[in-house]
């Protein structure tokens, strides 16, 4: 094995930021594409330092012709390697993006629940990460979108989705590769700009590099790094204010002190107010929604929303902003 500067970088990334413990089951998530193939290299080579067992899954969204060579490409590399592989194909051609990342991850979790691997892996670079930022902010969000691609999120009580590859640029993968002559499986729909986040990827991006900053993906990436900090701990800091200003009344409607908020930041009461929106409501809370709750915590006595999806209405008695299912 050849150590590259990428095997010390990854080797202490995953120690400082304790990503997965030492002889733990990891299953990797490999499409065959650079980012994928060079995660898997990078963690075959560290496996005798950390020795956790890997396994390889490959998800066929059928939405290419060549799906299935793809997963037989992704098959073969696993059985040269020796490694033990896992293939779901989906039941109908998943044709959206936001269709395909939540089968994606419910087969994952699936895959893992059965063989009991304690950790997912994935191949999301700091590329990504900068993709996803300007994604979100495109489509209107606040920092919670911004900072969405975190570095381990918590998918069961016993399933943890970790990112190695965070702080590694798309350019960096493709090089590794290139050296170490993996072979890469080009996908032909990373070039379809049909989807939004190829239109990031091929064009804007490119853009901002030739136009503004050649290293727009890193610097991008390590706001989502400093967002990711300060919203875990707003989000603290609101979690704890929500215990201490909100009760459900003897009917089990929700009643939240809006003295108690009144005293608070902003940022903090529309965090609350997310919070509480997050567990009534059937979808997540879009800024209108929180907005309009929020207001409540200063507006005169028996003002009222109109009711919010699923039919919850938030109205003022005094001090208090009573929550109707």
């Amino acid at each position: 094995m050849n150590w590259t500067q990428l095997h010390a970088q990854i080797h202490r990334t995953i120690k400082t930021r304790n990503l997965f413990k030492r002889n733990q089951s990891l299953l990797v998530a490999v499409s065959g594409g650079q980012d994928s193939l060079c995660l898997i290299r990078l963690l075959l080579d560290l496996q005798p330092k950390w020795g956790y067992n890997l396994a390889i899954a490959h998800c066929d969204h059928r939405w290419r012709e060549d799906s299935q060579a793809n997963a037989n490409h992704v098959q073969s590399l696993a059985q040269n390697w020796d490694v033990p592989f896992h293939l779901e194909i989906a039941n109908q051609p998943v044709n959206s993006e936001a269709t395909a990342r939540n089968w994606r991850y419910q087969v994952l979790t699936s895959i893992a629940q059965i063989n009991n691997y304690q950790y997912i892996i994935t191949g999301h670079t700091a590329s990504d990460r900068a993709e996803t930022l300007l994604y979100n902010l495109m489509r209107g969000t606040g920092a919670d979108g911004l900072q969405a691609l975190t570095w381990q999120r918590q998918l069961t009580d016993k399933i943890i989705l970790a990112r190695p590859l965070l702080e590694i640029t798309r350019t960096q993968t493709g090089k590794f590769c290139q050296e170490l002559n993996l072979p890469i499986w080009e996908d032909s729909t990373n070039h379809n700009l049909q989807y939004a986040r190829n239109r990031i990827r091929n064009e804007l991006l490119p853009y901002l590099k030739a136009n503004f900053n050649p290293q727009v993906e890193s610097h991008i990436a390590q706001t989502a790094e400093i967002l990711q900090a300060e919203v875990e701990y707003l989000e603290q800091m609101a979690h704890q204010l929500r215990l201490e200003a909100s009760a459900k009344d003897e009917k089990g409607d929700l009643r939240v002190n809006r003295h108690l908020l009144k005293k608070q930041p902003l940022a903090l009461q529309r965090r609350v107010m997310r919070q509480i929106l997050l567990e009534i409501l059937p979808d997540a809370p879009n800024f209108e929604h929180i907005e309009k709750i929020t207001a409540l915590i200063n507006a005169p006595n028996r003002s009222q929303t109109d009711p919010f999806p699923g039919g919850a209405i938030a109205r003022v008695e005094n001090q208090w902003i009573l929550i109707q299912r």
